[in-house]
């Protein structure tokens, strides 16, 4: 009987150890869950790309035909992530019914109070030109205005977002009849865009030519109310005057347009940048253009001249921003067999788009509605003023 005793109290004995051994197993099994969790969490961490700063200029459109840079086309022997996370959710569709773990988030899962990046759609493909022949655009280049970023080697050195071979083409002085109309068409017959800064004066006497421009396809910016260099008295001395001859000339256009687009793209009169001036289109998030390659059109007066001017300095440089004038018939003249060297030479054209649109002061709003109400004294109807007598 004691013999049997004995054995009863040891197998107790061993029962109660087993049972120890499985409690402390199934105590640790979430600590080394989650050890295991976030080692995968920091593997993950260090494979993801870094997020580079934002640049005023963006791609947001090439040619089919443009090459897509290396570095933004995976290795096709890699597999891409999103096929592997495709392949992963079926799995997951299937146990949507079992209740959700607790012990870790999923990896891809948003920081709370942190929304999920959303990935850059990839640049959309510019339609192929429809005119035979025609040249067509190369790319589509979006800029950020925000803090009034300064384009063109003349004078500004730090964004330089063309490619070899890459031109944009703008015109400077119009809206002026014939002349502009002339530079649409021509551009029109290659499928090509280019960005137009007003003078706000123009576009009061010659709106339907402003909005001709816009419904063109065509970026549209200012270039103040009549074109003062601003650089001298009043305006270098007086920081209001300037500002008036700035923003009376962005309300003209803004006017003109009747409610299309307007850029927030800005030419300095003569290239004449003064630093208050400057600072106060950085705090109004306008960009200013500079130039790379200056035609001189105002002064040469010639197609032929104009277009060797332009070439030649094409041919050191290679690239860049070219200024010339809608307002110049010289120029007007010289668009169509400039285009066809330009093709000739190989180089291609890009198209320069605003991120934001333009938006107008109110109290300079109202300066430019009295000015186009302005009138002689006289008030009778024209039919009693002025008559034919003879034609």
């Amino acid at each position: 009987m004691r013999f049997v005793i004995i054995v009863v109290a040891a197998l107790l004995g061993l029962g109660l150890a087993a049972f120890g051994v499985v409690s402390a197993q199934k105590a640790a099994a979430p600590t080394a869950t989650a050890a295991t969790a976030n080692t995968q969490v920091a593997s993950l961490a260090q494979k993801l790309p870094a997020i580079p700063a934002r640049s005023p200029v963006s791609q947001i459109a090439q040619s089919p035909v443009s090459e897509i840079p290396a570095a933004a086309t995976a290795p096709q022997s890699a597999p891409a992530a999103p096929a592997r996370m495709a392949q992963t959710t079926p799995a997951q569709s299937a146990a949507t019914s079992a209740p959700p773990a607790a012990s870790a988030p999923a990896v891809n899962a948003p920081t709370p109070n942190k929304p999920a990046m959303a990935a850059a759609p990839p640049p959309g493909n510019i339609p192929a030109c429809d005119r035979s022949g025609g040249m067509g655009l190369s790319r589509v280049v979006e800029i950020d205005t925000t803090g009034g970023p300064g384009f063109g080697f003349e004078h500004f050195k730090q964004y330089d977002f063309l490619r070899e071979k890459e031109v944009v083409l703008t015109f400077d002085d119009g809206p002026w009849p014939e002349n502009t109309a002339a530079v649409l068409k021509a551009l029109a017959d290659e499928c090509l865009k280019a960005t137009f800064f007003e003078i706000g004066e123009h576009a009061v006497w010659h709106p339907q030519i402003t909005k001709q421009v816009i419904e063109a396809g065509q970026t549209v910016g200012t270039h103040t109310w009549s074109h003062k260099d601003l650089a001298r008295n009043p305006y270098a001395s007086d920081l209001e005057k300037a500002k008036q001859e700035i923003e009376v000339g962005n309300s003209a256009v803004h006017m003109a347009a009747a409610g299309l687009p307007v850029a927030p793209f800005f030419r300095f009169p003569d290239l004449q940048h003064p630093p208050q001036v400057l600072a106060y289109l950085g705090e109004r998030n306008i960009a200013i253009f500079s130039t790379d390659i200056d035609s001189f059109d105002f002064k040469l007066k010639k197609p032929d001249l104009v277009i060797k001017s332009v070439m030649t300095k094409l041919e050191k440089r290679g690239k860049g921003i070219i200024l010339m004038h809608d307002f110049q018939h010289a120029t007007a003249e010289a668009i169509p067999e400039l285009i066809r060297q330009l093709k000739a030479g190989g180089y291609k054209v890009v198209h320069m788009v605003p991120r934001q649109q333009l938006t107008t002061l109110p109290k300079y709003d109202e300066m430019v509605t009295q000015q186009d109400k302005l009138s002689s004294n006289n008030t009778r109807p024209e039919a009693s003023v002025v008559r034919t007598i003879g034609q």
